[in-house]
């Protein structure tokens, strides 16, 4: 198809998913539990990267650049990459796919998506509308599979030769397993791996502010986001405060329940698993002199439930400042200087979102640019939105999505030399 007519329908797709956002809605929030609310916001949210790409479509533009030679012309030509294996994680089941999916159609590639397997419904639910939208036959196509069978299919999808391109969201440690299959055929790889993102607030920070962005940054999703705060720093002249205030928010604003629920802001986490992990750095932490402000233990809803939970006197030697929790668990750890801020923040191997709260001009520039992240909210918790180039340094993973450098991701450059002019 021309570049206009894969424009109109992805435009057309955006429009179908608008129309039917109540029950893509309910889909996600049966498949992972996430308030109705939230689910609602994911809709809109993924839909939009369906009209942004819809909009780049038309705007791949190629080169013509001099040549030292008068008798030739040199061209540069963006075309797409072919087949494209779109892996994508449970916590956003509809947006993390159309983030990919709509760059990828955009520039004229064929998808194949593999969604987790604790939410293949949305991705169903998502190429039946494609099919309304006039999304040709065979290019957006669904591989749901089943948790035994996850590696087996993954392995495929990297080591086929027909597979030209491998776009991931998910944990560090499967990416790794992953770009070694992909490395067989040399395939271009973009990835979304694990954060551990720091929220730094400084003394001369608005407290009220930093609370309202660190209850918004943490506890979204029941704290099972790829950008979610893992580790709150909070310098000495202000730590009680902030701690005090955090508490009585969460105490306050924050709803254990079902999704379904209208009240509900904390749904379940999304198996007993990542609950165990929730409840394995609270009592690490509290063994080595942490103390529960707030919650700390599982909700009396049932098994996967567990209580928005705050934690002080943690230290930089404890699991949850090490590892990513994936959970409603916030650490808060004092310090007393900018640059041992700045160090605690860089100390991880991985580098995907961080966030500081500051209101000295000079401070936002310095920490701004030393903060060894992809992605930086300056006083602000949520930084997610199509028109931004998401993705991390380090080992957060490689490229961007959505913004208008994401369809790049989808396309290689061809030179032309014309010659004998």
């Amino acid at each position: 198809l021309s570049s206009q007519e894969r424009s109109v329908r992805l435009r057309r797709w955006y429009e179908l998913m608008v129309e039917n956002k109540d029950g893509l809605a309910r889909i996600i929030t049966a498949e992972n539990g996430k308030p109705l609310k939230e689910a609602q916001g994911e809709i809109l949210y993924s839909a939009s990267f369906l009209e942004w790409f819809a909009e780049e479509a038309r705007r791949v533009y190629g080169d013509v650049i001099p040549a030292s030679a008068k008798d030739r012309r040199i061209l540069v030509l963006k075309q797409p990459v072919g087949v494209a294996a779109i892996i994508t994680p449970w916590n956003f089941p509809s947006a993390m796919i159309t983030r990919k999916v709509g760059a990828a159609l955009a520039a004229g590639c064929t998808v194949v998506v593999k969604p987790a397997e604790d939410t293949p419904l949305s991705a169903l639910a998502l190429g039946e509308l494609a099919n309304q939208a006039g999304i040709p036959a065979g290019v957006y196509n669904v591989v749901p599979c089943s948790r035994q069978q996850t590696p087996a299919v993954g392995e495929v999808l990297c080591t086929d030769p027909l597979v030209a391109k491998i776009s991931f969201t998910g944990s560090t440690a499967t990416g790794k397993i992953l770009l070694k299959h992909a490395a067989g055929t040399v395939k271009r790889v973009s990835m979304e791996l694990g954060g551990h993102a720091p929220f730094i607030v400084f003394d001369s920070a608005n407290v009220d502010h930093a609370v309202a962005g660190a209850l918004a940054s943490k506890y979204r999703n029941s704290g099972q986001t790829c950008v979610c705060t893992n580790r709150f720093l909070v310098q000495k002249g202000i730590h009680d405060k902030f701690v005090e205030k955090f508490a009585k928010a969460i105490e306050k604003e924050l709803h254990v329940g079902s999704g379904f629920d209208a009240k509900t802001t904390q749904g379940p986490l999304i198996n007993e698993k990542a609950v165990e992990k929730v409840e394995r750095h609270i009592n690490d932490a509290v063994s080595q002199g942490a103390s529960i402000v707030t919650g700390g233990k599982r909700h009396s809803l049932g098994k996967n439930f567990f209580e928005p939970t705050l934690l002080s006197n943690v230290t930089t030697k404890m699991l949850c400042t090490q590892e990513e929790t994936f959970g409603p668990l916030a650490p808060v750890i004092k310090f007393e200087t900018e640059a041992e801020a700045i160090a605690i923040a860089n100390a991880a191997n991985v580098g995907l979102a961080g966030y500081f709260y500051s209101q000295d001009p000079a401070q936002i520039w310095r920490v701004a640019e030393q903060l060894e992240v992809g992605m930086v909210g300056v006083n602000e918790g949520i930084v997610s939105s199509v028109e931004s180039p998401f993705g991390g340094v380090k080992q957060s993973g490689l490229g961007r999505e959505g913004s208008k450098y994401g369809i790049d991701e989808y396309l290689e450059i061809k030179y032309v030399c014309f010659g004998g002019l």
